[in-house]
């Protein structure tokens, strides 16, 4: 093994300032790893570390590596000279930092301007001002007031969310402290910086203040051009062959649900007998039984003609295949269970119960008198295609509306069906949402969730986070105004069908349902929400934004339930002592939440978005996440099902940090 330095050894805990805090690991865990780490400030840390390097025997070589290039089965390490050395395999450890990143100011090109602090007892008497609200930043303010600088902390935002419990208490009693010089200014941007002068913003208002050096502790970029010199893909950057991929997908997606949903291609496959329609003569030609619609192969005979049959297997199939290395991969008992009871539900009532057992029973006479039929009629009404009645609608038995809106956006009220509907939207599901949170639903029973929480498990890192993203949750708010107002359309037509109000209501309710089009293109509810958004775009995303697009950004039922999940006791508790700040909880998270935001302040996490995943809790290498409730007397009470790994070695007397951590 050879280890090649552009620098020397430790150069970057080398050039921390002087007696900077360190904050390794929980002090009640420690690594597998034969590296150990003890010292609590910069200078102990290098001493510590410069001897195991010694102990070791570890010798890197000076040298800066270009690029990495694959040759065949071998790697090809290149240097800057043009030198290269061959490997089969190549740890590439540079760290995360890159150039520093800018403010983007008039003056920041002046020699005033720093992105270290190296001794802070160089600034003494000095005016200071340091801007950033991380780590680095209140370590670097706060050792500039101890020296003895008039210190201003600067920071964007309104709240400190990002640094460590302890960095946030230091500067706290620094600030409050008369004798020492710090002042603290949240929601505050620089906007010009000066000779002897800074001039802040905050809100509408600025202010200009002596100053003589100013502290840019905002963090750096990525090193990822040295990534994009070997080929090495990076997350969130797309190149020709992404395009090419997602495109195909894409369209894939646009076929499949224009195939299944009786779009032009489901109309011309009928026409012409292509698949699946020919399916069920070449059954019967094959078994003679299968004729008689009455036994198991004769219901399946029918049912092979009905492409929504071929998408449900698909996608049933996909849960249990995909759901079964989700259990293998993220072993802790809550995925276990929870992924059980998915595949349980998508592959029983989602699939078997309507394109199998409820058309069997029909054939065989048991919806034909009595008690039978009447739950027949009102669950499940003749019709004049497949079986000869509507089976499809046991969907309802667990999609609620309005993520699945047909049995309550029908010609005429069917009454079983709007009891059954409205008491799963208003009653159950609230309940659920009080105890356990959204994802009780979206997280255990959902079938949009099955697929995301199975086949989207490897993808859940695509999501994207920011701001930007969070305001296109909305949508899914516009496509829940959008089914009350067609619900109450509908409500009223039913009501007074023979008024004007209630015709006019009619025409419009149908119009927008499942039929307005302009210049040819369909824009009602119909084609809009259930076979664009669900199912082309939530799927088609699949590989390249994650599973839960569909869920997190448009779905309806979700933006009701975030509605009920203001008023929910469910939590993610954090112990804020054992974070890390690794980042790991916020990349897993598909919903885009920024669960480190709250695991570092300590606080409960109660952010409506979270579908009870358990990635963030199973991900987190120190234990910090526990799910739970806030209790009857406010205190917190966790769930008996374990979802964090890392506590589940800590029960078996394992209290070490896994290597990766």
């Amino acid at each position: 093994m050879e280890i090649f330095e552009a620098a020397s050894s430790f150069s970057t805990i080398a050039n921390f300032p002087k007696h900077k805090p360190i904050f390794a690991y929980p002090t009640e865990m420690e690594p597998e790893a034969r590296l150990k780490v003890t010292a609590d400030v910069k200078e102990a840390l290098y001493e510590e570390l410069e001897r195991q390097r010694v102990e070791g025997a570890i010798e890197p070589r000076k040298a800066h590596v270009d690029r990495i290039e694959r040759r065949g089965s071998e790697l090809l390490v290149h240097f800057g000279e043009g030198e290269s050395v061959r490997a089969h395999r190549v740890v590439v450890a540079i760290g995360r930092s890159g150039n520093h990143r800018e403010l983007g100011v008039p003056g920041e090109e002046l020699d005033k301007v720093t992105h270290r602090l190296f001794d802070p007892a160089d600034h003494t008497g000095q005016r200071a001002l340091v801007v950033g609200g991380g780590d680095s930043a209140l370590e670097a303010a706060v050792a500039l007031a101890e020296a003895g600088a008039q210190v201003t902390l600067c920071h964007r935002k309104r709240e400190l969310s990002r640094p460590k419990a302890e960095n946030v208490e230091r500067l706290t009693a620094l600030a409050d402290d008369p004798s020492r010089k710090l002042e603290v200014r949240l929601g505050c941007t620089v906007r010009r910086i000066d000779g002897g002068t800074v001039t802040l913003g905050t809100g509408g208002e600025e202010e200009t203040i002596d100053n003589e050096v100013v502290f840019a502790m905002i963090g750096r970029e990525a090193p990822l051009d040295f990534f994009r010199r070997s080929g090495i893909p990076i997350r969130g950057e797309w190149r020709l062959s992404t395009w090419i991929s997602f495109v195909l997908f894409f369209a894939f997606c646009v076929f499949v649900y224009n195939w299944k949903a009786g779009g032009v291609l489901n109309q011309l496959f009928r026409e012409h007998g292509w698949f699946p329609y020919g399916v069920p003569d070449a059954v019967k030609s094959l078994f003679a039984v299968a004729a008689d619609p009455s036994s198991l192969l004769g219901t399946l005979a029918i049912s092979l003609e009905e492409p929504g049959f071929y998408y449900s297997l698909a996608y049933s199939t996909a849960v249990v295949a995909f759901g079964i290395r989700r259990i293998r991969f993220r072993r802790t008992p809550y995925v276990k269970v929870q992924t059980l009871t998915l595949m349980a539900i998508q592959l029983l009532p989602l699939f078997v119960l309507p394109y199998v057992l409820l058309p069997w029973l029909g054939h065989a006479g048991a919806f034909d008198t009595g008690f039978g039929k009447t739950v027949a009629d009102e669950l499940f009404p003749v019709a004049g295609y497949g079986h000869g009645r509507e089976y499809w609608r046991a969907f309802g038995l667990l999609l609620a509306w309005p993520l699945f809106i047909w049995n309550v956006f029908t010609r005429e009220p069917m009454t079983w069906w709007l009891v059954i509907s409205l008491v799963q939207t208003f009653v159950l599901i609230p309940l659920m949402v009080r105890r356990w949170g959204k994802g009780a639903y979206c997280g255990w029973i959902c079938s949009c969730g099955a697929l995301a929480e199975t086949l989207g498990d490897a993808h859940r890192h695509k999501m994207p986070h920011g701001p930007l993203w969070n305001r296109l949750n909305m949508i899914g708010q516009a496509v829940l105004g959008f089914a009350l107002l067609l619900f109450a359309a509908r409500a009223v037509s039913w009501i007074a069908p023979a008024s004007g109000i209630g015709g006019a209501l009619g025409d419009l309710y149908t119009k927008l349902l499942s039929d307005f089009a302009i210049l040819g293109v369909s824009l009602d509810y119909y084609h809009v929400v259930d076979i664009f958004l669900a199912g082309i775009v939530g799927v088609g995303f699949y590989f390249w934004f994650s599973g839960r697009v569909w869920c997190r950004f448009a779905c309806p039922l979700a933006a009701l339930m975030h509605i009920y999940a203001r008023f929910s006791r469910f939590r993610i508790f954090s112990d804020k002592k054992k974070c890390i700040s690794c980042n790991v909880c916020t990349s897993v998270c598909h919903q885009g939440i920024d669960v480190m935001g709250f695991a570092n302040r300590g606080r409960p996490m109660e952010d409506p978005e979270c579908v009870r995943c358990s990635a963030c809790v199973q991900s987190c290498p120190t234990g910090v996440l526990t799910f739970g409730r806030i209790g009857s007397n406010g205190a917190p009470v966790y769930d008996r099902l374990e979802a964090s790994e890392t506590r589940i070695r800590e029960a078996d007397g394992k209290r070490r940090l896994p290597i990766a951590g």
